[in-house]
């Protein structure tokens, strides 16, 4: 199947999974809707999230996995700050293992990481076939009990007549919670990498072995597909990331998160001083925003007003509480 952007595939995957499922089945003890050999193509691979209200995407969160990933870390003292549910995955209550993708993508191999070395391939040969950022080991599934395995087997990176495209491979996926985050991290690497390369970005392949609906997120996939916004397209776009290497500011952004997350820093409306491109100072204020939230500070309206209108709106559909007297200031 083949859709413009992520706000298309994702209701119409919902769907599938919750109307027309292959197979029934109870993997671990957790029962779930299963269909085999899903694939999807988006063609915008930059258009990255659903906007729908009934679904309550937690933007700071998509971010914060990203960075996360991009950061080469496997802690959980930064990821679990964003989402503590992933606590429960790590087997020495320190560090994730199969999640922490990062760790794949950045820890040496021979003195060379695997991000320098498909970046490498593709200078030397655009037509390469062999970019490829693996990240499931074989040895996870050797663990007894192991309760971090990776979803996904690899990423790979084609240049094609002047374009940057990308292949996900996954063994597995949830097709409510998960397919949302891997999506989301995997088109913003994917995006990185063009931006690095000086190329165009192509389009975003998604493979899935095994693609699944929790039992317990049925009733959950049903709001979403009842949302009219579901089925309409998106008032604002995504933002698209400032051309040439981005990772400078990706190293910026996560010096200001680390001391925002540690309560080391509160930032106002003045964005300019972040010394950040427009992109990457917004998301600098959505991890401010979210810090005030996780605090109990107030929110004043100028702050969630200096927001781009697209994160204006995922916010406010995240907390909706921030319209409340106690949290908003004017």
């Amino acid at each position: 199947m083949e859709f413009d952007s992520f706000h298309q595939a994702y209701p119409a995957m919902l769907r599938q999974l919750a109307d027309e499922p292959t197979y029934r089945n109870a993997p671990r003890g957790f029962a779930s809707r299963e269909t085999l050999g899903v694939r999807y193509v988006l063609g915008e691979a930059d258009q990255r999230i659903p906007v729908v209200p009934a679904r309550r995407l937690n933007i700071v969160f998509n971010f914060a996995e990203a960075l996360w990933y991009l950061s080469g870390r496997d802690d959980l003292d930064f990821i679990a700050y964003y989402a503590p549910n992933m606590r429960k995955y790590s087997a020495d209550g320190v560090r994730l293992t199969g999640t922490a993708y990062g760790r794949a993508m950045f820890d040496p191999d021979g003195g060379v990481h695997q991000w320098t070395a498909v970046a490498d391939e593709l200078r030397r040969d655009p037509d390469s076939k062999r970019a490829v950022l693996q990240i499931f080991r074989g040895e996870e599934i050797r663990v007894p009990g192991n309760p971090d395995v990776s979803c996904t087997l690899g990423l790979q990176f084609l240049l094609r007549e002047g374009a940057l495209h990308c292949v996900g491979f996954m063994r597995a996926n949830d097709v409510y919670r998960g397919m949302t985050s891997d999506v989301f991290s995997f088109t913003l690497v994917q995006e990185l990498l063009a931006r690095e390369l000086g190329v165009p970005l192509g389009t975003y392949t998604h493979l899935v072995g095994s693609m699944h609906l929790y039992e317990p997120d049925h009733d959950r996939a049903r709001e979403v597909l009842a949302d009219p916004a579901a089925w309409e397209e998106p008032a604002h776009r995504f933002p698209s990331m400032p051309d040439g290497d981005n990772w400078p500011h990706v190293r910026q952004v996560l010096r200001y998160e680390e001391h925002l997350r540690r309560n080391q820093l509160r930032l106002d409306d003045d964005l300019d001083a972040l010394g950040l491109p427009g992109y990457w100072a917004q998301v600098v204020l959505m991890f401010e925003i979210h810090r005030r939230v996780r605090h109990d500070e107030p929110v004043a309206t100028e702050l969630l007003d200096r927001l781009w209108p697209l994160y204006r709106e995922l916010v406010g559909q995240r907390w909706p509480r921030l319209s409340a007297p106690a949290l908003v200031t004017r």
